[in-house]
């Protein structure tokens, strides 16, 4: 648990150290912020998406410990010695990831707002099964709602990224 601080005005903070994409970052944050107003507003990763704010609509995925997570309903204090991996740490440098080639090459997104977190659902899919059957991406993804796409593309482009690996 994060190390409790109290500043000048008496008010309860937390001391955290989060290791986000590799790299260690410790803040003082309050008890109350979640970890994606934490990636986004102190951070300053806004590939994070902040949606419904409810876990229904699944763009504010990411992998936390491995596992994709809706970074809304998580409090950055509970991710306190943790790894966070981020959409802004799927890609290599400046290689991206096989999983974005191929959303780009199916044109698997259209307006763009689910696309990291569908991004971050299955790259966390194929580090646990990199044979996914077309059931397996559906149910993976089954979290991230896109009101543009039909799906159809995004299972696409994970199957082919899944043979490509």
């Amino acid at each position: 648990m994060a190390n409790c601080v109290v500043d000048k005005d008496g008010i309860k903070r937390y001391l955290v150290t989060i290791d986000v994409n590799g790299t260690p970052y410790t803040k003082v944050v309050k008890a109350n912020t979640l970890l994606v107003n934490f990636l986004r507003e102190e951070l300053d990763m806004i590939g994070t998406k902040k949606g419904c704010e409810l876990g229904d609509c699944g763009c504010c995925t990411v992998m936390l410990d491995g596992k994709p997570v809706n970074s809304c309903l998580i409090l950055a204090v509970d991710v306190d010695g943790r790894e966070v991996t981020t959409i802004e740490g799927i890609a290599d440098g400046e290689e991206l990831d096989i999983v974005q080639e191929k959303f780009i090459e199916h044109a698997a997104f259209q307006c763009g707002f689910c696309t990291s977190g569908m991004i971050i659902s299955s790259r966390a899919l194929l580090n646990e099964n990199p044979s996914p059957t077309e059931y397996e991406v559906r149910e993976a993804i089954a979290g991230n709602l896109c009101r543009c796409t039909g799906y159809v593309n995004i299972v696409e482009a994970v199957l082919d990224a899944a043979e490509k690996k």
